[in-house]
């Protein structure tokens, strides 16, 4: 799964169950306890074992409720067992029954709306197989369990638009299993460490098509308007990675060898599709290499889905992604946004769908390789630059709030849905990296498809990835897991060099923090007359460590972590003269140059070398770093843009990478720079961003030209918020409330727009009364959903954050209340109700 919320924009925010026989399970503790933490999270106990389950479902899309038949399959994993216990979250249980041949057996069971609890007509021996069948309604909207910062919702299975009275919207059905959510929607033993094949039949709305794990084996119309579709999964998986989805939809093919490809998109997106996922079949060639474990399913099908509660989730064969996904030419120009959260789910299919987390305790199994999957497919694709780049954004997210406090492999923790962190992800991936550059990749890629050999279509944690490297590699990995895997935080270091002219030495002092000590491998490069030595050191578990090189004269510059790979916090005590040497020497190393790039930025107002050099950071090779020097110099220093602005031009006007024109474009918006001739051409390009940063320079310059900009693409509005706030004006003094969903998350953030800019913060202000006294339903839902996801995640990072959110949604709940007075209808009521509710899940 990847996580909705590190996708969304961060422009707003401050940085025991009875059975048979003689054992027992051991004891635990009772959830309703005070402090969770003391819990002991241990791997679910396995008494009976799924099988195989056989679901027939129909779908009542006025209730929104699901009409099931279950026929699963069991065997006792060990020890006798008479009794059977199934997770089935709100449901209606009509019947259960053992399937005797052709008869069935009703047994008797108790339900108390979480499980059920069968008693089985004998005493079951280990590995003697029962099947029964279970007759049951499921309501997803009765489903009490709440959802997470990463997950936010939690009843399984979703009725979009199923009443058909949202117009020009589509109607959609769709599954979300992880994390114990399918027995939402089918009894089951929802942990992670069972596994089952499976069988769905779908009867649903001829006009849609349906997806679901495995290959579709027949279809066919009935007399009553709908069709059946059977889907067949012959291998083992997870519960949570059940899943079917209804909709209308574009169906694209497309194929890796002699294996299924396909993209469901809305028709919309057609002829994007491959454009979107085309690269698809091309990372599966990659990772079945890089791994040597060919993909092991016999299809792969990606579906995108409306209103959906995450990123996107790795369902066996047929992953579900939000809709934003799904991109336009003018977007996909820039970049497609959407390619590294593809890989990811694709690697999921080898690390959480093949091997499974035995609990959500070692997550990190899951996640951490999905993250890392990231990096492997940049790094191949578009080069090493591409993949520090985007490695550098991660574990800056990482490193935010209390990511740096928890451990990688967590036994205790509040909730399951904590798990699915920055700590799980972004940090378990660098590890990951750090553990591949220690033992070097012929090493680190046998001991993955060792470990995935030696656990295929089972589950697996930490301790088993350490005894798969380890016997690949011959080298002890118990330091490496005790401090990266079992504990928590990363080194904070400060460095020093010091050269002495006497000895021809440099000496460099390297200081951790005493609190707490790592011992690592680490990198220094030593730059003489722009020639570069690197040394690799050993950095043991104390306090300080010297290290003595010779030379022949004073280095240009020394850099501690030379190659980046170390995850930690570094204050690297040297001069902006060093610094700027660093760049000039990082060729090829991105986070060398971003180092340098952010030392001469702090420096520029002072210090005229630094300003020159930051100037010259514009004509960098890496597109990351030209567009990173051009957002770091300051746009309100007229000395500073004077040297900037022919440069700035130029990019603007030729630079190969349309999201550079659009960061210099921006940036002379920012220093009231016009240049009517670049901006009108500007205007006219095929990149949205570009476009909008164009036309947010001509309003900004020439306001009465907004007459002529009514036709403006949404599309265009949607990349660019400066543009928004020009625009918001005119649309409120027209009324033009088709357009309120646009800015509903600048309206619904405005003390935090406020914060960084008073007078844009002003706008927003203005925006979200406009909202909320109007009857905007698009909107206001929108601005709920805001409200609900920046809060979760939130509440607990930034506490003033999250307060600041819950009395803007109040407000935004008083107004919508007053203007109800007034305007009376369902569709009003409707919006007040979904405010409502996102200041209940405030809690």
């Amino acid at each position: 799964m990847k996580k909705r919320f590190l996708w969304l924009s961060t422009a707003f925010i401050f940085a025991s169950v009875a059975h048979a026989q003689v054992m027992t399970s051991p004891p635990s503790y009772s959830e309703n306890q005070t402090n969770k933490l003391d819990i002991y999270r241990a791997e679910a106990e396995r008494i009976n074992n799924l099988v195989h389950t056989k679901l027939d479902l129909k779908f009542d899309y006025q209730k929104e409720e699901v009409h099931g038949e279950e026929w699963v399959t069991l065997k006792p994993h060990f020890y006798a067992a008479n009794k059977l216990t199934l997770d089935a979250k709100a449901m209606i249980i009509h019947e259960v029954a053992l399937v005797q041949g052709s008869t069935k057996k009703k047994l008797n069971y108790k339900y108390d709306d979480l499980q059920l609890n069968i008693d089985l007509d004998k005493t079951y021996q280990k590995d003697q197989e029962y099947t029964l069948y279970i007759k049951y309604t499921a309501r997803p909207n009765e489903v009490k369990q709440e959802g997470s910062a990463a997950i936010n919702d939690a009843k399984g299975v979703y009725f979009i638009n199923s009443k058909g009275d949202k117009p020009n919207y589509p109607t959609q059905i769709w599954t979300q299993g992880e994390t114990e959510s399918s027995s939402c929607w089918f009894p089951t033993i929802d942990k992670t460490n069972q596994k089952t094949s499976q069988e769905i039949t779908l009867t649903y709305p001829d006009k849609y098509v349906s997806l679901s794990n495995g290959t579709m084996k027949s279809t066919k119309k009935n007399t009553d308007g709908t069709k059946t579709d059977y889907w067949k999964f012959d291998k083992k998986h997870a519960p949570y990675l059940f899943f079917f989805g209804i909709g209308d939809y574009a169906v694209i093919n497309d194929k890796w060898k002699n294996i299924n490809v396909d993209y469901y998109v809305e028709p919309e997106y057609k002829e994007y599709a491959k454009q979107i996922f085309g690269n698809t079949p091309e990372m599966i060639q990659f990772f079945s290499d890089k791994l040597n474990y060919p993909f092991p399913w016999d299809k792969y099908a990606q579906m995108t889905a409306r209103e959906y509660v995450s990123g996107a989730m790795e369902n066996t064969t047929a992953t579900l992604f939000h809709d934003g996904v799904q991109q336009k030419p003018g977007q996909l120009i820039d970049e497609n946004t959407a390619e590294y959260v593809i890989a990811h789910e694709l690697f999921h299919h080898w690390f959480g769908d093949l091997v499974t987390a035995e609990s959500w305790t070692n997550l990190t199994v899951n996640e951490s390789f999905a993250n890392y999957s990231e990096y492997l497919w940049f790094e191949h694709k578009y080069g090493k630059e591409k993949a520090d780049e985007h490695r550098y954004s991660e574990i800056a997210g990482y490193k935010q709030g209390d990511g740096p406090t928890k451990n990688l492999v967590r036994p205790h923790y509040n909730s399951r849905e904590d798990m699915f962190d920055g700590v799980s992800y972004n940090k378990g991936g660098a590890i990951l990296h750090m553990l591949r550059n220690f033992l070097g990749d012929d090493a680190f890629f046998k001991g993955l498809n060792k470990y995935l050999k030696d656990n295929e279509y089972g589950k697996a944690e930490a301790a088993q990835l350490r005894l798969a490297l380890e016997e690949v590699s011959g080298r002890d990995l118990n330091w490496f897991f005790d401090q990266w895997y079992f504990n928590s935080g990363h080194p904070k270091l400060t460095t020093i060099s010091d050269y002495s002219a006497t000895t021809k030495k440099v000496k460099v002092i390297v200081r951790q923090d005493a609190s707490k000590l790592f011992e690592f491998p680490f990198a220094i490069d030593i730059v003489e007359n722009g020639k570069t030595t690197r040394q690799q050191v050993w950095v043991p578990k104390q306090a300080e460590t010297i290290f003595e090189f010779t030379t022949n004269q004073k280095p240009d510059v020394v850099i501690p972590n030379a190659d980046q790979v170390l995850l930690c916090d570094l204050d690297d005590k040297k001069s902006v003269d060093e610094f700027i040497a660093q760049y000039k020497a990082g060729k090829g190393n991105y986070t060398t140059r971003l180092l340098a790039v952010e030392a001469m930025a702090n420096a520029q107002a002072t210090n005229p070398k630094a300003a020159e050099a930051l100037i010259e950071a514009l004509n960098d090779s890496f597109d990351g770093i030209r567009i990173d020097a051009i957002h770091k110099i300051d746009a309100k220093s007229k000395p500073m843009m004077d040297k900037a602005v022919n440069k700035l031009k130029q990019l603007a006007t030729n630079d190969p990478k349309t999201l550079v024109q659009a960061a210099a474009l921006s940036s002379l918006n920012e220093a009231n720079i016009y240049d009517a001739t670049i901006f009108e051409k500007a205007s006219k390009s095929p990149s949205f961003s570009v476009q909008g940063a164009a036309l947010t320079g001509i309003l900004q310059n020439n306001p009465a030209k907004i007459n002529e900009l009514t036709t403006i693409s949404d599309d265009v509005v949607k990349g660019s918020p400066d543009l928004a706030m020009a625009l918001i004006p005119t649309w409120m003094k027209n009324n033009q409330l088709d357009k309120a969903e646009l800015i509903s998350e600048s309206a619904a953030m405005y003390e935090f727009v406020k914060f960084q800019d008073p007078e844009k913060g002003k706008i927003a202000e203005q925006a979200f009364n406009w909202i909320m006294t109007n009857d905007t339903p698009e909107a206001t839902a929108a601005v709920a959903k805001t409200y609900s996801r920046y809060y979760t995640y939130l509440k607990e990072q930034n506490p003033m954050a999250g307060t600041a959110i819950k009395q803007m949604a109040t407000k935004a709940l008083q107004l919508k209340t007053e203007a109800g007075k007034t305007i009376k209808s369902a569709r009003f009521s409707k919006q007040i109700e979904q405010l409502t509710d996102a200041i209940n899940k405030m809690k």
